[in-house]
């Protein structure tokens, strides 16, 4: 059955590009990291196109590793507080959705429910918060922690964490604040409620001392494939950034998630689930390939042997370029695209050295989603968004903001030709254009059941 919604888009903003080498890149704006103007023009670029969101991904730590690598990387190791970044983001857009990454490791859930519901105030309702656990060992080191807490401890954590968050975000109901200046009654205190949530990992009495937001509550997104991921999903999430390894695959992805929601009580229609994808497009095949080569060919090569030890878990740093890859140190699964993984087996089993295999990686990396063509990049988007593989695409631009030009020039005019993407913003807030319900505050349904 065809669909009669249209795609969704979010631009994903590393400070340069997706690309590790895309600093280098002539196209850049070297100082870009400390530079508010460097992302508002993304974000501007982005709006003019009516992309539905900007997303922010953050981790609270410098990356660890070889540190002739990271010296090259700058993107771990110098960007903004994404919170901050989206405040003044708030005050300087106007239709675009502002989607930042915050921690349910790391924060309190009184600060992300303040500090969302300011966003989404200053933002008139585009605010929207992506929820994570953390999955890296050096974060913890930096919040009194000897690394990562274990998984199943940080899921049910967040899980907790998330609904104080919500339970928060009902503080005030809809028509709360009464303003009566002849009375001089701010706010109906029927209206007002405190939480007195005490559970395993949290105590938080509340309320919280912001009115209801413009949305409801800001939007929530998140990531993750495993068991509890897709359950916390099912059961939370209204954006699922999901990991594009191929069409079949994030079908049953889609699937899965989506059937799990009606035992919470949630319609499918409210949760967009948006593999993240990188886009290489050219005039002609070739000029795609060539935009591929070339960051490639900037890429240091200790930069791309800290990229293939990141995704195989596998210790590289004293491993010649010139030799064959070291067989003892391929692990059994992978920790991201499992496709990927059994084409890079399939590679190094073949007598190819280290170095032509970071080659290749860097490749398949930057080229996760479509390298060619106008017609074929909208021809690709187009089946998964059809076949139910996807409800839109966050798109991992190589480079920033030279790839977001290109796709907006070259790929966006295909795809409303097609009438798979909008000509205007649907609404004023996120949640209008994305297509999701408002939520309802839990305490008026609450009294209203009880009346």
């Amino acid at each position: 059955m065809a669909r009669t919604d249209k795609m969704k888009l979010g631009t994903f903003v590393y400070t340069f590009g997706f690309h590790p080498a895309s600093w280098l890149h002539p196209a850049s704006a070297v100082n870009g990291a400390n530079d508010f103007a460097h992302l508002l023009d993304v974000a501007k670029r982005s709006e003019a196109a009516k992309f539905d969101f900007m997303f922010i991904p953050d981790s609270p730590a410098a990356a660890v590793g070889d540190a002739n690598a990271l010296a090259r990387i700058p993107t771990k190791m110098n960007r903004f507080e994404p919170l901050s970044l989206l405040s003044a983001l708030a005050v300087t857009t106007d239709n675009l959705g502002l989607v930042a990454t915050a921690s349910t490791s790391y924060y309190e859930p009184y600060n992300v429910a303040r500090l969302f519901s300011s966003i989404d105030h200053l933002s008139r309702g585009r605010a929207c918060w992506n929820v994570v656990t953390s999955d890296h060992d050096e974060t913890g080191y930096n919040f009194n922690r000897e690394g990562l807490d274990p998984h199943a401890l940080r899921y049910e954590r967040g899980n907790e964490f998330v609904d104080v968050v919500f339970g928060l975000w009902d503080s005030f109901e809809e028509g709360a604040l009464l303003l009566d200046r002849e009375t001089g009654v701010y706010y109906d205190k029927s209206k007002h409620h405190t939480l007195n949530h005490k559970g395993k990992h949290f105590q938080v009495r509340g309320p919280l001392n912001i009115a209801r937001t413009p949305q409801g509550r800001p939007v929530i997104a998140q990531a993750g494939g495993s068991e509890p991921g897709m359950d916390m999903a099912a059961r939370t999430a209204e954006i699922v950034f999901s990991l594009a390894s191929n069409i079949e695959r994030n079908r049953a992805f889609y699937e899965n998630v989506k059937r799990r929601m009606p035992t919470y009580g949630r319609n499918a229609d409210d949760l967009k689930i948006m593999p993240g994808i990188v886009i290489n497009v050219g005039e002609t095949e070739a000029e795609a390939k060539a935009k591929v080569d070339y960051l490639i060919d900037k890429m240091h090569p200790d930069v791309g042997r800290l990229m293939l030890s990141e995704f195989l878990e596998a210790d590289l740093h004293d491993v010649a370029l010139d030799q064959p890859f070291p067989m003892e140190r391929l692990p059994a699964a992978p920790k991201g695209s499992r496709a990927l993984f059994d084409e890079l087996v399939d590679f190094v089993t073949s007598g190819r050295t280290v170095g032509e295999l970071i080659r290749h990686y860097a490749e398949k990396h930057t080229g996760n989603g479509m390298t060619g063509t106008p017609s074929q990049i909208a021809d690709f988007m187009e089946e998964w968004f059809e076949t139910r593989a996807a409800d839109g695409f966050i798109l991992m631009f190589p480079t920033l903001p030279s790839s977001l030009d290109d796709f907006v020039r070259l790929v966006l005019p295909e795809l409303r030709r097609r009438g798979l993407f909008r000509e205007e913003y649907e609404g004023r807030t996120l949640r209008e254009n994305l297509g999701l319900s408002m939520p309802a505050n839990r305490f008026a349904k609450t009294q209203a059941a009880g009346r």
